[in-house]
């Protein structure tokens, strides 16, 4: 049976987030912006709320909501209030998902619990997900970080990039080869803490949008890490990332829903008091059907995502549900924030108004994890399988 009613539970969760959205990420999204930085009091905040780690089992400290519906839900309302900040979060969970689904017991127990408590600076502790490289974007098989096995303990070298929460992080999951001639097959994963020796903090990148988010190069020299560290067993690297997009790809989908939702509310509200030649521009079909049809691919954007959840939580393949929701809500997105733009005239151009934020916050949706046009040949192979 399809249901879209949601449960007592599910409206807590969405209700707490919205409410958090509101009132602590939307004052302080501007500034974060403007400067550039991360805004660690308002994730403190998060931390404290249960928002930074509510999918970690309670075993672990965690919210331990396990259910992917009820996590879009609350992450559809993070991305209303910033993206940027969502994004953070996010490489939170990008970083535990894996380790969740492929770790053991002592993996989970020694790094989830951390996530779910303060640093000694009384900073949240964050992860990453080091897999892209200058030269294995979309493509991993060209990956060329090293790691070699020798006495009891692997080495890493090479170089990660455009990683989110790179060089701040406290825990990351790093991808590297034990054979470059073995392709995808040679990929591992290993847990790295982030005060490791020879793991050194790149370059941070000046971004077009998402610029509350810390996004930076890695840059691992005789990393010694020992083998307990390492995800599940040597070459299982690559489905271990693949299993992780499976469930995070639906996250990013109904991340940018939360962002054009913002965008489009604020259109709509723009459009009914802007008065020209004696009415509001709504009443201008126009405007009225820009905005229609803003919301119907909202709406569209939402369910696809929910589908490839629902059927993550039932324990069925979602790889190209997952890619359909990511390409479809993406995309959507950028016309989205556009075209709020567009309502706003000269007044969306400017600054002074959040639109032209949300439009540069867009453009990330359709590149990381994995292009619109990779989540196409994603779905293009499962459509011929």
């Amino acid at each position: 049976m399809i249901d879209f009613t949601l449960t007592d539970e599910q409206r807590e969760f969405r209700d707490l987030a919205r409410q958090f959205a509101e009132k602590t990420i939307r004052p302080a999204a501007p500034a974060a912006d403007e400067k550039e930085k991360v805004p660690w009091d308002v994730l403190g905040k998060a931390l404290q709320a249960g928002l930074l780690t509510y999918y970690i089992p309670e075993a672990y400290g965690g919210g331990g909501v396990d259910s992917v519906v009820t996590r879009l839900l609350i992450d559809e309302e993070l991305s209303w209030g910033c993206a940027g900040v969502s994004t953070i979060i996010g490489g939170v969970g990008l970083c535990a998902t894996p380790i969740m689904l492929a770790g053991t017991e002592e993996q989970k127990l020694k790094y989830l619990t951390r996530f779910c408590e303060p640093g000694p600076d009384n900073r949240p502790r964050l992860g990453a997900f080091a897999l892209t490289e200058p030269s294995a974007g979309s493509d991993p098989a060209g990956l060329m970080t090293e790691a070699r096995r020798e006495h009891g303990k692997y080495v890493l070298n090479g170089y990660k990039q455009f990683i989110t929460n790179g060089g701040i992080s406290d825990i990351y999951v790093i991808f590297a080869t034990v054979d470059p001639a073995l392709g995808l097959g040679g990929i591992s994963a290993f847990i790295v803490e982030g005060d490791t020796p020879g793991l050194v903090a790149g370059k941070k990148e000046e971004k077009m949008g998402i610029r509350a988010s810390h996004t930076a190069s890695l840059i691992l020299e005789d990393v010694e890490i020992p083998v307990a560290n390492r995800l599940g067993e040597e070459g299982e690297g690559f489905k271990i990332a693949m299993r992780t997009f499976n469930i995070t790809r639906a996250h990013v989908a109904i991340s940018a829903v939360g962002l054009a939702r913002a965008a489009y509310e604020y259109a709509l509200n723009y459009a009914q008091e802007r008065r020209q030649f004696g009415k509001p521009i709504y009443a201008n079909q126009a405007v009225s059907f820009m905005l229609t049809d803003m919301a119907i691919q909202i709406d569209a954007s939402r369910l696809l995502a929910w589908r490839a959840a629902a059927r993550a939580d039932r324990g069925q393949p979602a790889i190209m549900q997952a890619s359909m929701a990511k390409a479809f809500a993406a995309d959507m997105a950028m016309k989205v924030t556009t075209d709020a733009v567009q309502v706003l005239g000269g007044y969306g151009y400017s600054r002074e108004y959040p639109v032209e934020k949300w439009m540069r916050d867009a453009k990330i949706m359709q590149i990381y994890e994995g292009t619109s046009q990779i989540q196409r040949l994603v779905i293009s192979r499962q459509l011929a399988a």
